[in-house]
């Protein structure tokens, strides 16, 4: 086929973290197999597209970023389409099919960034030529998104029959594939019966052509007798005796080369595109919780009295984080390149490279040593996707493991994709530990592996009540061992942070006041995170209630905090009345409040004394003996059923959740949507429609964490 007799479709993608421009790539890289040219641009390429003219059809690949907004790369995009005086048929003329949200169905607002732009566009005229797809990060992307990617090429050839038929030009049908309904992988056809015969097995392995490697298994790998149970490293029926359909292997488009050990690594500020850096001092550290609570629970200070950061209590900011140390070398042990970690690279587009629109990461800097990329740049802790592990398909020699890994990324496996890979969050090293066959080159993990990204806190201070200084709450997380991970990790930044504070917690583990001050010569960078919408009522007079169990009491401290100060500076305002719901586990072992009260001095007390804070209620999970005990912070919210109304519904309050979104604030929600059907009078179903109104009137905020 002729490469002018390709249809051409513009397609645009607007990603925050890379999920949807990887997709993107994948629809542009199957493309070419159908008889078509995918046109891509980011959708903040304004300058390289244009929609007020565009005559092919459009598919838009775009992510959701905070708790529903576009990424930041579709702002410019949804703030043009948001214009108010374009008329209702400014995209008549428009046909377009949308893979939206690649966002996490346990939060409030779904996909919201795919529904935004598809919502207006629909007002703007413009027809769907395929339904729009809302792919849930909860489940798994791939379940949405590989079906969605499947059916794409017969809706474009629908869509470029009907466009022929418009405009007279029927002779161009055979430029699409025929085969439009197929989907876009490659079968490896594989007949256990008839060719593991064929193997010789000779010192327990495999040897035979690289022809069979790429087709035959491992017999005692696939069907060991009495193995009955599946794993990652070892499959059953049907999935090992069956065909499968396995993604097309990437282009490749990297090229490293190593160079000598002079020069100097790029600045932590130059990694992040986001907004400006601040290198900050620690200068305290304290730990929340006792030493056999279940989480850890740590408070740090950062001194950023000599710097701009500026925030508001209820905002947020990020931290910028290293790899663990002790795993970026034992990466680079199992790939031999321990002795050049300190070696610079040079990391540029391969030559030649059959990748459309190639470029070099913008993660990955141009020259920098191999230990700065993989400590800084990359994460290391990344589920592998299954484009990932279709190539490392080609760096594996046993055939066992290479049919192990097809299967994984084959869509008969996605099963064990998902019990395997998915939910036990494996990462690259667990890969290869568990195929140790497998030796990918740098190319390959630099073409693949994500953006190591900065972490999200949530302020917990006001910078009136501690000029200069910031508060965060985090508890240190863990990943314990399973059958797919032999040791216990703890979360990339905490464990680090923990690390870093060690010294501090030595020093100041009695109080956060003045004994035991030590200035910290560890300094972190951070910047501030934007689109931040979970801040104290502009007006003072308006009452609030405040949900935040565990370390989500964290920014309700600086509110309480800036609401004192505003109180002992302007005595003549009118305030509001400010509840707080209170829970943890235990009383004894992590009660934060408690700790937090000798914390800051009395805080708490004083500000139930003074009247800053209204209504303090607090329950105890684990130590609710009694069933008609409240037990967790929605059934004490329930207790207080009318208060909630008259302040939600009555006098127009707020009502702000802070914590865990599976297990708490789905309840919370849940409890307040009662409430407002009983106190109203209403059904369910109108209940649901008032709390989305509060929602929409940013009157009911979340800032909450899976």
């Amino acid at each position: 086929m002729c490469c002018d007799l390709k249809r051409r479709f513009l397609l645009l993608y607007a990603t925050q973290k890379g999920q949807a421009k990887a997709i993107a790539e994948e629809i542009q890289q199957q493309a070419g197999a159908h008889g078509l040219e995918a046109d891509m641009h980011c959708m903040s390429e304004m300058d390289k597209y244009n929609l007020e003219t565009e005559k092919d059809p459009v598919v838009i690949v775009i992510s959701t970023t905070g708790t529903g907004d576009p990424p930041d790369t579709a702002c410019k995009f949804v703030k043009k389409i948001r214009d108010t005086a374009l008329p209702p048929d400014h995209f008549a003329h428009l046909q377009y099919g949308l893979l939206g949200g690649l966002g996490d169905s346990e939060y409030a607002f779904f996909c919201n960034g795919g529904k935004t732009v598809d919502r207006r566009l629909q007002e703007l005229g413009a027809q769907h030529f395929y339904a729009t797809g809302l792919a849930d990060d909860c489940v798994g992307l791939e379940i949405v998104v590989d079906p969605w990617i499947d059916g794409l090429w017969l809706a474009l050839k629908e869509a470029f029959l009907l466009q022929q038929e418009k405009e007279g030009m029927s002779s161009h049908v055979s430029a699409v594939s025929s085969s439009a309904s197929a989907a876009p992988y490659i079968v490896h056809e594989l007949n256990l019966s008839s060719e593991v015969q064929n193997l010789k097995i000779e010192d327990g392995g495999v040897r035979n052509s690289d022809a069979l490697t790429q087709k035959l298994v491992d017999i005692n790998h696939v069907a060991s007798a009495g193995d009955n149970e599946p794993s990652l490293v070892h499959s059953v029926p049907p999935v090992s005796q069956t065909a499968l359909n396995i993604p097309a292997l990437p282009p490749e488009y990297i090229e490293v080369q190593f160079q000598d050990t002079h020069g100097e690594n790029p600045s932590l500020s130059s990694l992040v595109l986001e907004g400006t850096t601040f290198e900050v001092p620690i200068t305290k550290a304290v730990q929340l919780t006792s030493n056999d609570a279940i989480k850890t629970a740590l408070l740090l200070e950062l001194d950023i009295g000599d710097t701009d950061f500026d925030y508001q209590p209820g905002d947020a900011f990020c931290v910028i984080c290293p790899n663990s140390i002790s795993e970026v070398e034992e990466l680079l042990q199992i790939l031999g390149l321990f002795e050049k970690a300190e070696h610079f690279v040079s990391v540029k587009v391969k030559p030649g490279t059959k990748k459309k629109g190639a470029t070099r990461p913008q993660h990955i800097p141009e020259r920098s040593t191999l230990k700065f990329i993989l400590t800084w740049c990359v994460e290391i802790r990344a589920i592998p996707k299954k484009a990932f592990l279709r190539a490392l398909v080609e760096c594996t020699s046993d055939a066992g493991e290479k049919r192990r890994l097809q299967e994984l990324c084959s869509r008969q496996g996605a099963s064990d994709y998902t019990h395997f890979i998915r939910e036990p969050n494996v990462c690259l090293l667990d890969l290869l530990h568990a195929f140790p066959s497998c030796k990918p080159s740098l190319n390959l993990l630099f073409e693949h592996l994500p953006k190591l990204q900065a972490r999200s806190y949530s302020v917990s201070s006001s910078n009136l009540y501690h000029p200069g200084k910031l508060h965060f709450v985090f508890n240190i997380v863990e990943f314990p061992a399973c059958p797919t991970r032999a040791i216990t990790r703890k979360g990339v930044c905490t464990g680090w942070l923990a690390e870093l504070v060690a010294p501090l917690l030595h020093l100041n583990k009695n109080a956060l006041g003045t004994k035991g001050r030590s200035p910290s010569t560890e300094k972190i960078h951070i910047f501030a995170r934007q689109n931040n919408i979970f801040h104290l009522p502009a007006d003072p007079s308006v009452s609030f209630m405040m949900v935040g169990p565990g370390t989500g009491i964290s920014p309700f401290i600086g509110f309480l905090q800036h609401r004192q100060k505003l109180r002992e500076e302007h005595r003549e305002w009118e305030f509001g009345e400010t509840w707080m719901f209170f829970g943890c586990r235990h009383q004894d072992r992590d009660y934060l409040f408690k700790q937090v009260l000798l914390l800051f001095r009395d805080e708490l007390g004083h500000f139930l004394k003074n009247g800053t804070l209204t209504h303090l209620k607090v329950c105890f999970s684990r130590d609710s003996a009694e069933v008609n005990m409240p037990k967790y912070v929605q059934d004490v919210i329930r207790l207080y059923a009318k208060d909630v109304a008259r302040v939600l519904l009555k006098e127009g309050g707020y009502f702000y959740v802070c914590g865990d979104k599976k297990h708490m604030a789905d309840g919370v929600s849940d409890a307040v949507v009662d409430i407002i059907s009983m106190e109203e009078g209403c059904d369910k179903l109108e209940a649901m429609n008032k709390l989305a109104m509060l929602r929409e009137a940013k009157r009911y905020l979340q800032d909450v964490w899976s």
